[in-house]
C-alpha cells in the first residue's frame, strides 16, 4: 500500500489549501453577518474602555484636560503673545480652539485606533471566524464614547466664553455624523495598510498633526492662510470642521458648498474604505 492510499484511508476528507486571494467577498452574507455580530463589536468596544480607564472619573477628566490643554496653549500663542484680537474676538476664538480640538481629537483617535485594529486583534483573527471589519468599527465606537463627555465640557466653555445659543446650533450633530462615516473610512483604510506596512503607525503621528494644521481647528474656515486658500478646499476637513464650528460655536448655518463638500468626502471615504478593507482582508491572517 502506497503513501497514497494510506492518507485516504486514515483521512478520507483531503484539505487542499490554497493562497488567499485578494477580492471582494459576496456582499450581502458579509454585512448580513457583520450586523448580526454588532453586539461582539460594542462588547469589544467596551472592553477596550474599561482597559484605559475611560469609564472612571479621572480616565474622563483626562478626555477632556488633554485638548483642553492644547486649546489653552494655542491660544497663549496666537492670541496673547501675538497681541490678537479683542475681549470679545478673543472669547470667540478660544470657543472655537476648543469645540474644533474635541472634534479633531476625536477624529484622530478613531483613525489611529482603527489604524491598529487588525494587526493589536492578531491573536483573535487566528481563532475566530467573524468579518474583519468589526476591528475598525469597534474602535470607532470606542473613540465616540470617549468623545461624547468633551461635548458636555464645551458648552460650558461656550456659555462661561459669552457665546450666544442659538437654533442652527442643533444641525452640528449632521456634521459630526459625516465626520464619523469619513474617521471610519480612513479608519479601514490604514488599518489594511497596517497589515502591509508596520512602520504605519510611526508615520501617523506627523500626519495628523500636519493635517491639524491645515484644518479650521486653530483660525476660522474664512480665515484661511493666504497661501492655502489654492488648495484647501480639497482639505476634507476644511469642510467637515468647518462647518462644525460654523454651526457649533457661532450657530451660522454654513454655506451649501460645505454641506456638498463633507457630504462627499464622507461618502467617499466610507465607501472607498470599506472596499479595500474587504477586499484584502481574507489574506490578513497569512500577513501576521
Amino acid at each position: 500500500m502506497n503513501a497514497t492510499s494510506v492518507d485516504e484511508e486514515f483521512n478520507p476528507s483531503v484539505h487542499v489549501y490554497e493562497p488567499h486571494k485578494v477580492g471582494l467577498p459576496p456582499l450581502r452574507p458579509y454585512f448580513k453577518a457583520l450586523w448580526q455580530r454588532r453586539e461582539f463589536a460594542a462588547e469589544m468596544s467596551r472592553t477596550n474602555i474599561r482597559a484605559a480607564n475611560s469609564n472612571t472619573f479621572f480616565g474622563q477628566v483626562w478626555l477632556v484636560l488633554n485638548p483642553l490643554l492644547l486649546a489653552a496653549v494655542y491660544y497663549l500663542l496666537t492670541e496673547i503673545i501675538a497681541g490678537g484680537a479683542s475681549k470679545t474676538d478673543g472669547a470667540e476664538r478660544f470657543a472655537h480652539m476648543c469645540g474644533g480640538l474635541f472634534v479633531f481629537y476625536y477624529f484622530s483617535g478613531a483613525m489611529t485606533a482603527g489604524a491598529t485594529s487588525v494587526v493589536g486583534g492578531g491573536k483573535l483573527l487566528m481563532n475566530m471566524s467573524f468579518p474583519r471589519m468589526l476591528l475598525p468599527l469597534a474602535a470607532l465606537r470606542t473613540s465616540f464614547f470617549r468623545f461624547l463627555p468633551t461635548m458636555v465640557v464645551y458648552l460650558a466653555i461656550h456659555l462661561i466664553m459669552g457665546q450666544p445659543l442659538r437654533w442652527p446650533m442643533l444641525l452640528a450633530p449632521a456634521f459630526l455624523v459625516m465626520l464619523t462615516f469619513f474617521a471610519a473610512g480612513m479608519g479601514m483604510v490604514f488599518a489594511a495598510l497596517q497589515v502591509y506596512f508596520r512602520d504605519t503607525t510611526s508615520f501617523l503621528p506627523y500626519f495628523v498633526r500636519i493635517w491639524l494644521y491645515l484644518s479650521p481647528v486653530l483660525w476660522f474656515a474664512e480665515q484661511a492662510p493666504a497661501r492655502f486658500k489654492g488648495f484647501i478646499q480639497y482639505n476634507p476637513l476644511y469642510s467637515l470642521i468647518g462647518g462644525w464650528t460654523d454651526l457649533l460655536v457661532r450657530g451660522d448655518i454654513p454655506p451649501l458648498k460645505m454641506w456638498v463638500g463633507a457630504g462627499f468626502w464622507a461618502v467617499l471615504a466610507a465607501v472607498v474604505g470599506s472596499l479595500f478593507f474587504m477586499s484584502r482582508e481574507r489574506e490578513f491572517v497569512v500577513r501576521l
